[in-house]
C-alpha cells in the first residue's frame, strides 16, 4: 500500500476518459483515472521482498488496475521500483510511463547500439523520457520539434534537431534505422519514407496491429480486427521489408528499476511543465488535451 505524493498527467488519461482505448484495455467508468505515481511505501503484503514501509517507490499502474490520482493505492511489488534519491516527487512523476513506453518500444524494434533513431515530436514528455534512454542505449537520436525546444533537447543527447516550422522532415533525414512514432497515422507516410529498408518502426498512437494483439493475449477476432485496420500501415512497411509495431505500455518494475539506474548514472534531470493540486485536475487534463507540452503536467496529491 502507497500514500500517493505524487502523479503523472498523461495523453492517455485522456484518451481513456474519451473511449480511445476500449479496443484494447474495455474501461468502464466510474473509474479511478492516473496511470503512474510517486508515493511512500505504508504496508507491505505477505511474502513481499524488496520493500519496505517508509521507501520512496513508483510505477505504471497495470492496465487493469489503474488509479493514482488519489491518496492512497495499492499496487503489486513486481510493478513497483525505487525512486532515484536524487529525484524529486514532481521529477519523478514524469517518469515511469513514458520511460517504460520508450523502453518497450526500443526491446520491440530490438535496437542495437551504434543505430540511428527519429523520435517524432520528441521535444514533449514523451522525448524528455525516450531521448536520455536511447542515448544511454547507445544510439544516435534525431527528432523534430519547434526551434524555442532545440537546446533542450540537444542538452538531453539530441544530434540532429528538425525545426518542424521552417524544415521538412524528409529533406533533413533518410535511412534511419528506427523510428519511435508519437503523431499517430498523420506522421506515418513521412516516417516510413525515411526509415531504411528493413528497418522497424513503433508507433504510440498509430492503429494497433495483429502482432499486438496477440502480445496482449486479446480475444482471436481482436487480432484479426486490429490487423485489417493496420493494413495500409503494413503494406507500407512491405515495400522496403520494414516492420511497423504498436506499443501500448504495460507496468514493469523490473524494467524501472534498469530506467533508475540509467538515471542515476546520468543524473538526468526530468522536465515538469507545471504542476497542479488534485482539486484541479481537470486543468491539468485540459492542459495535456490542448498539447503544446515541454514536458510533464504533474498533480501533488500530498507532501
Amino acid at each position: 500500500m502507497v500514500q500517493v505524493r505524487t502523479a503523472g498527467v498523461n495523453p492517455l488519461d485522456n484518451m481513456i476518459i474519451r473511449g480511445e482505448v476500449r479496443l484494447i484495455v474495455p474501461y468502464r467508468p466510474p473509474i479511478l483515472m492516473g496511470n503512474e505515481f510517486v508515493g511512500m511505501v505504508e504496508a507491505v503484503g505477505h511474502g513481499v521482498e524488496g520493500f519496505q514501509e517508509g521507501d520512496r517507490v513508483y510505477g505504471r499502474m497495470p492496465l487493469h488496475h489503474i488509479g493514482t490520482f488519489c491518496d492512497y493505492l495499492t499496487i503489486p511489488a513486481a510493478a513497483a521500483a525505487e525512486v532515484p534519491d536524487y529525484l524529486s516527487d514532481e521529477q519523478a512523476a514524469c517518469v515511469p510511463l513514458t520511460a517504460l513506453t520508450a523502453q518497450q518500444a526500443y526491446n520491440l524494434m530490438n535496437t542495437r547500439p551504434g543505430g540511428s533513431l527519429y523520435i517524432s515530436g520528441g521535444t514533449g514528455s514523451v522525448g524528455a523520457m525516450a531521448i536520455p534512454i536511447a542515448v544511454a542505449r547507445g544510439l544516435e537520436v534525431a527528432t523534430s520539434g519547434g526551434a524555442s525546444s532545440r537546446e533542450r533537447v540537444v542538452a538531453l543527447g539530441v544530434k540532429t534537431f528538425v525545426d518542424y516550422k521552417t524544415q521538412h522532415v524528409q529533406d533533413v533525414l533518410s535511412d534511419m534505422d528506427y523510428v519511435l512514432d508519437t503523431l499517430g497515422d498523420k506522421g506515418l507516410p513521412v516516417e516510413f519514407a525515411i526509415l531504411r529498408d528493413g528497418g522497424s518502426l513503433a508507433t504510440l498512437r498509430g492503429t494497433p496491429n495483429g502482432a499486438f494483439a496477440k502480445r496482449m493475449g486479446l480475444p482471436w477476432y481482436k487480432q484479426i480486427l486490429f490487423d485489417l485496420a493496420s493494413s495500409k500501415w503494413a503494406r507500407m512497411a512491405r515495400r522496403k521489408h520494414q516492420t511497423y509495431n504498436f506499443i501500448f505500455v504495460h507496468a514493469d518494475g523490473q524494467g524501472l528499476a534498469e530506467i533508475s539506474c540509467i538515471f542515476e548514472e546520468r543524473r538526468e534531470e526530468p522536465s515538469v511543465d507545471g504542476v497542479y493540486p488534485l482539486s484541479d485536475v481537470n486543468a491539468a487534463l485540459e492542459k495535456v488535451y490542448r498539447g503544446g507540452s515541454r514536458g510533464k503536467t504533474v498533480l501533488r496529491i500530498s507532501d
